[in-house]
């Protein structure tokens, strides 16, 4: 009975200790986690980490390495990214650049913004930005549009002395879209949204399958294909009941007094 009672100790005792420890262990979500926006960045298109428009992602790299994200674009939107990377206290002149790429890895050219820029010698940090062009609904299989979808951030250094080579730096992401409205409107548009997985998971549906394979899990807040509306209808209704007054009054001036009388004037 002793010793059972001293192995019962033993283990409750380790149990207690082990208790805190192993709670200890898992990891917390930090704040920015909970608050939507991902504090890493990936280091492929692949790997990129998700983030929401609207929110700011940070990430902690080297000088050299290339970081990757990742956020959703509708049709009708035109995205803004701005990058922003803080340097060392001590480093040499570095040109850093950030490149957009669609659904279909096409790079996207950027309307206007400073795309690359070159950090001068011990400078505190360096800002870029690039204006993509509206996302369109629907588009020939030759154009080079920006189409619905998830779209890549890209941010690296193109010119870097070898000395600076690994030396801690620390970037920010954000992406804001303007509504442009019914001005981008197209007639058209895509079976499915440019997402990475789509075409496995709309096969796994068509068989009634439960797994899903979809490797972007973000998407608009209202969902895809979220602007079917547009000022472009009440422009359109309006240009309607305009025409319809316009025929009204144009048969009001030119139908005359009506029929002839049928009274012989007096001979």
């Amino acid at each position: 009975m002793r010793i059972t009672r001293v192995l019962s100790g033993a283990l409750l005792t380790l149990g207690l200790a082990a208790g805190p420890a192993a709670a200890d262990s898992s990891p917390s979500p930090s704040a920015s986690e909970e608050g939507g926006a991902p504090a890493t960045a990936g280091t492929s298109f692949r790997t990129a980490a998700e983030v929401e428009q609207g929110r700011t992602a940070t990430a902690s790299a080297s000088t050299g390495d290339y970081l990757y994200w990742s956020f959703p674009a509708d049709a009708g939107q035109r995205p803004t990214v701005k990058a922003t990377v803080k340097l060392p206290d001590t480093h040499a002149a570095e040109t850093w650049q950030i490149d957009v790429y669609d659904g279909l890895r096409r790079r996207q050219a950027c309307q206007y913004g400073a795309q690359t820029r070159t950090a001068a010698a011990n400078s505190a940090s360096v800002e870029l930005t690039c204006v993509l062009r509206t996302v369109r609904a629907w588009s020939e299989q030759w154009a080079d549009d920006p189409l619905p979808g998830t779209y890549y951030i890209r941010l690296t250094t193109v010119e870097v002395p070898t000395s600076d080579l690994g030396l801690p730096v620390g970037a920010e992401v954000r992406v804001d879209s303007e509504d442009i409205g019914g001005s981008a409107a197209v007639d058209g548009s895509l079976a499915e949204p440019l997402v990475p997985g789509v075409a496995v998971k709309s096969q796994e549906d068509e068989e009634s399958s439960s797994a899903s394979a979809v490797l972007s899990s973000i998407e608009p807040d209202d969902g895809w294909a979220s602007g079917w509306w547009s000022d472009r209808w009440v422009w359109t209704a309006i240009g309607g009941v305009l025409a319809a007054l316009a025929g009204i009054g144009g048969y009001a001036l030119t139908r005359g007094t009506g029929r002839p009388s049928r009274v012989p004037p007096d001979a």
